[in-house]
């Protein structure tokens, strides 16, 4: 479901990354819940392409709807 979001113990603890980047999925959606824009976030991190955070929204939404 969710082909972007990589789990490996030996990156950044096992937490959810970024197609096995040591960029988390917290630090995708923080960026943008404090009003970077999508844009900035690829230019601030040019590994990243558009669809890695739109990934990384959709995996937190529905991480926050199962918890």
């Amino acid at each position: 479901m969710f082909a972007r979001i990589t789990f490996d113990p030996r990156i950044m603890g096992g937490r959810a990354c970024i197609r096995g980047m040591r960029i988390t999925v917290s630090l995708v959606v923080n960026l943008v819940a404090n009003g970077m824009p999508p844009d900035d976030i690829i230019q601030e991190y040019p590994d990243l392409e558009p669809e890695d955070v739109r990934e990384a929204l959709s995996y937190s939404s529905v991480s926050a709807q199962s918890s």
